[in-house]
């Protein structure tokens, strides 16, 4: 009778055994793959910082069409003050203190500001435009990075099953070696060659494992998701082609080009005309009347305009300034135009190898199965060793897994086209 606590012990071992070989395998898209190692990507937080801080300066600037008010206060000490040179019989005529007080506060409004604070608003948009496709250049580049351990996963994947298919015909030619061997008609040292070529696949497909498992580990980092082996990459299709260069550093030299360009407006109108209305009131001694030796209130109020003539001292030297960063902008975009352009010509090169090495890897695959085929029969009959049937294993073998590895470095090249012109 079996033992209940026994049979308990049983079944709590057996429920997660059971339940991980019930979990579907998952599936992964390299598009999946570019979406979630950007968004969970640390650098892709910034986007957010770079928003408030652009509406923060905004509002900021804005603060400048507001009346600015101004409480300002003085006191002065004068070796001399106003007085009236004559003497007037039976009037006192007041000698102010040479010690003097003012205490005020002031009232602006801007009437004209040359667009100052319109193109200081147009600046911090520019800016933040740079931060955010600066940051978007940098996140582009991770795609590249999910390009290559996804591919290098699909690679392994293909070798894993073509060392299956190497491990089937090994097995095939052992299983008809050792009815020889038992029958007498071929030596033992054959069929031991076979097995020692058998467990050296097998040591083969733990080492392919491993290195699948550590690019799945890496990948699964950039996507922020468990991946095991149980996960599946779908294989992409050929991206269809594009003409163009829509790389996301090209809209950055732009964007910094603009952002010259309203720098440069800002130059001219702080150099313009200012018209100011304005308030003044407080209380001093003496006050609006000089003649006053007493503490007294005031006001008065007008509009003051401002000529910024020193603006023109520096504003030639200026221009030239932000002339040589106009050029300097043009120079890092004609060398990466250079660079990215010198990388596309060898990348179709290099899809024109892949192109012309497929076509013929299925004739060669097609003549090394039949000769596989023939050897298998020859070793059967033993006309051959097992020697020269696992040569001919081992050439089929090749031969398909430079068919993969052809494929699949035809289809990389696509996408690091796709990826080199942006498209």
């Amino acid at each position: 009778m079996i033992n209940p606590r026994f049979l308990a012990v049983c079944i709590w071992i057996a429920i997660p055994l059971v339940t991980a070989a019930q979990t579907p395998d998952t599936t992964l898209t390299l598009s999946e793959s570019h979406t979630l190692a950007t968004e969970n990507y640390p650098l892709i937080k910034q986007h957010n910082l770079i928003t408030l801080s652009t509406r923060y300066a905004i509002e900021q600037a804005n603060k400048g069409y507001l009346p600015q008010i101004n409480i300002n206060g003085q006191a002065t000490y004068q070796s001399e003050v106003t007085k009236i040179p004559i003497q007037v019989p039976g009037i006192d005529v007041p000698t102010l203190d040479k010690d003097q007080y003012k205490l005020y506060g002031e009232l602006n409004q801007s009437l004209f500001d040359g667009g100052s604070i319109k193109l200081q608003k147009q600046a911090v948009e520019a800016n933040a435009q740079v931060e955010a496709q600066a940051l978007e250049v940098e996140l582009y580049k991770i795609r590249e990075r999910v390009n290559q351990l996804f591919f290098g996963i699909l690679l392994l994947d293909a070798q894993l099953n073509q060392n299956e298919l190497l491990q089937k015909d090994i097995r095939a030619g052992l299983d008809k070696t050792n009815a020889a061997i038992a029958n007498g008609a071929a030596l033992k040292s054959n069929g031991n060659l076979l097995e020692a070529e058998l467990l050296r696949t097998t040591q083969r497909t733990v080492e392919l494992q491993t290195t699948r498992s550590a690019y799945l580990h890496m990948l699964g980092q950039f996507v922020n998701r468990p991946l095991d082996e149980r996960t599946r990459l779908e294989r992409p299709k050929a991206p269809t082609s594009a003409t163009g260069n829509n790389r996301p550093e090209l809209a950055w030299y732009a964007f910094q080009q603009n952002s010259i360009d309203v720098n440069r407006k800002q130059l001219m109108a702080k150099n313009l005309p200012k018209l100011n209305f304005f308030v003044q009131a407080g209380i001093g001694r003496p006050a609006l009347n000089m003649l006053s030796n007493d503490f007294d209130p005031y006001y008065y109020g007008g509009v003051r305009l401002s000529i910024p003539i020193s603006g023109f001292y520096t504003l030639k030297k200026e221009k030239a300034l932000l002339d040589i960063k106009t050029k300097s902008i043009d120079v890092q975009r004609e060398n990466f135009l250079f660079n990215n352009q010198l990388a596309l010509s060898q990348q179709n090169t290099e899809s024109a190898k892949y192109e012309r090495l497929l076509e013929t890897d299925d004739e060669i695959i097609t003549l090394r199965t039949s000769v596989k085929e023939a050897a298998l029969a020859q070793l059967e009959n033993g006309v051959i060793n097992s020697a020269d049937y696992l040569r001919e294993v081992n050439a089929e073998d090749n031969a398909k897994l430079a068919k993969i590895l052809h494929e699949l470095q035809w289809l990389m090249i696509q996408y690091e086209i796709q990826h080199t012109t942006g498209n």
